[in-house]
This record gives C-alpha cells, sequence and structure tokens, in this order.
C-alpha cells in the first residue's frame, strides 16, 4: 500500500490492555489549567520505567466544564490496583497544589469507579458542595477553596498503539512525526504519553545480552545499524525513525489516532516509510494491522 508515495509496511502494532482515568481539570484561565494537567501528567512515558502512562487528552471549553470555567482533560493509565495510587498521588501533588484548580470525573458512565479522597487535606474544615450538578468536596486552603469530585470512573482501555515515521533524513520524520502527533492531538479519548508524543529511542521487550534489562534498543529499527545486524528492518535511504506511541479509551479510538497520524505524517516532503512495531504477541493481545486502521 502507498499513500502520497509513501509506502505503508503490511505489519501490525501491537498494543496491551490497560485500564484508564479521565480527569478535567479547570482553571480561572486555560493557561493554569495547562500547567496543572501538564504536571499531572509527568513522568508518565512508558510502563516499563514509569509508574503510569499519562497524558492531556486536549482542552475544554468552559461552555463544557461543571464550573463553567476553561479545562484541560487528562488520561492517566495502569493497572487497576496502580491506578488510583496514581490518580490520588497526581491531583494531591500536582492539581491541588496549582492555582484556581478544581477537578472533576471525565467518565461519568463507567460501570466502576474508584475512590480519590483529598478532603481530608482539609483537617475537619472541608464541607461538601453541589457544583454543576456534581456532588464535590470544598477545602479551605491559602488562595481561598479548592473545590473537586472525588468519584472518577474507570474503563479498560489500550495502550500501546504505534507507528514509525521513516524519512530520508532527521528533520523530515521529525517533522513527519510532529505532524502526526498534531493530528492525533484531534482525536477524542487518545493521548500520545511521550515528550512532544513522540518516541527517539524504541525499545524492544527483553534484552539479548543484559537479561536484567525489561527492555533494550530495538536494533532491528536503528538506521546506524541497518549494515550490521543481519535481519534489519529499516529500507534503504532511511535515515532517521520515530515512534509515535497511543494509549485510547478503546481499540476503536487508538486506531482511529493511528490512522489520523499516519495520514498526517505521509503528507510531509522526505517521509519515505510507514511501519510498526510488535513482538510476536509478548506484549499483548491487540494487532493492529495498518492496512486494515487505514
Amino acid at each position: 500500500m502507498e499513500i502520497n508515495g509513501v509506502t505503508i509496511d503490511n505489519t501490525y502494532a501491537e498494543a496491551f490492555p490497560t485500564w484508564v482515568c479521565r480527569v478535567i481539570i479547570t482553571a480561572v484561565t486555560k493557561e493554569w489549567a495547562k500547567k496543572a494537567a501538564t504536571e499531572a501528567t509527568g513522568f508518565a512515558t512508558s510502563a516499563i520505567g514509569c509508574p503510569c502512562e499519562a497524558g492531556i487528552e486536549g482542552d475544554i471549553p468552559a461552555s463544557d466544564t461543571p464550573d463553567g470555567r476553561p479545562g484541560v482533560a487528562i488520561l492517566i493509565c495502569a493497572g487497576k490496583k496502580k491506578l488510583k495510587e496514581q490518580v490520588v498521588e497526581r491531583l494531591a501533588e500536582c492539581v491541588l497544589t496549582a492555582p484556581t484548580t478544581a477537578v472533576f470525573n471525565g467518565i461519568t458512565n463507567a460501570e466502576e469507579k474508584i475512590q480519590v479522597k483529598l478532603h481530608f487535606f482539609g483537617d475537619g474544615h472541608e464541607y461538601q458542595k453541589e457544583v454543576g450538578g456534581r456532588k464535590c468536596w470544598v477545602i479551605p486552603i491559602m488562595q481561598g477553596e479548592y473545590i473537586g469530585e472525588e468519584e472518577f470512573g474507570i474503563v479498560k482501555g489500550v495502550a500501546g498503539g504505534n507507528f514509525f515515521v521513516m524519512g530520508e533524513n532527521q528533520m523530515s520524520a521529525l517533522i513527519g512525526a510532529q505532524a502526526a502527533v498534531e493530528a492525533i492531538d484531534k482525536v477524542p479519548g487518545t493521548i500520545t504519553s511521550f515528550p512532544g508524543g513522540i518516541v527517539a529511542s524504541g525499545s524492544k521487550v527483553g534484552s539479548l545480552k543484559y537479561k536484567f534489562m525489561p527492555a533494550s534498543t530495538n536494533e532491528k529499527y536503528c538506521p546506524t545499524l541497518r549494515e550490521k545486524v543481519p535481519d534489519s528492518k529499516i529500507p534503504a535511504g532511511i535515515k532517521a525513525v520515530y515512534e509515535i506511541v497511543i494509549d485510547g479509551v478503546d481499540e476503536k479510538s487508538v486506531a482511529a489516532a493511528m490512522a489520523a497520524g499516519i495520514r498526517a505524517a505521509v503528507k510531509v516532503p522526505g517521509v519515505k516509510f510507514i511501519s510498526a512495531g510488535n513482538f510476536g504477541g509478548t506484549l499483548g493481545p491487540f494487532k493492529m494491522e495498518l492496512h486494515k486502521v487505514l
């Protein structure tokens, strides 16, 4: 398959199940909501070495938030038990502490819920209040009051949807990857958790040499090793590869994000090849074939 003269590899992305919590953060301005959201999703690129995977899903206009203020939605993804711990810690340390913020449940129709009890910080001065038809806790703090819901819906999601943007040089591949992330940002229910949404150091499961490593460099996709490894996946003329990794609330959303990202990347001059990462089923049960996704 080719799109805009760019070859789309006949392969698939291998993804794995996760649990997802969606949190709506509001503030007096969109900028302050974004600052809190950025802090709350820090050190959350990969489950390999981070306590969770998290990212900013997108902006929410004031007309669509419970308290009528500008908002930002974030997704936090992890195993079920760890997810609750991460939501509690990130809201307590990164949102409660941020100027003018409030938090609300972003998945109101979820069958399963977690309790995020931050009101004890009020040391007995906290009280309950209804905001936008939602039961919230109010905590007196130095700036005035912090308002937040304490019951958040969680759903079974998909983590690790991916594709590789391959370019004739580093800048063409990078610009193609940036275009992909910008397109994915418009797909609801998805995030790209790595820095700027782009992975420069894609990995494989485990290590061939160092058995204590849970993951290591994916040498088959390293351009500088094209002539050194016998099973290189780098086509001739490719000098750089960037991986886009996508987490989402369900398989359909991740597939839509993959398609949107690929279609944006192939419009960039110098992008020559699109592929994806998989490990023969050792990573997860979701098999997202590029040709079918497109």
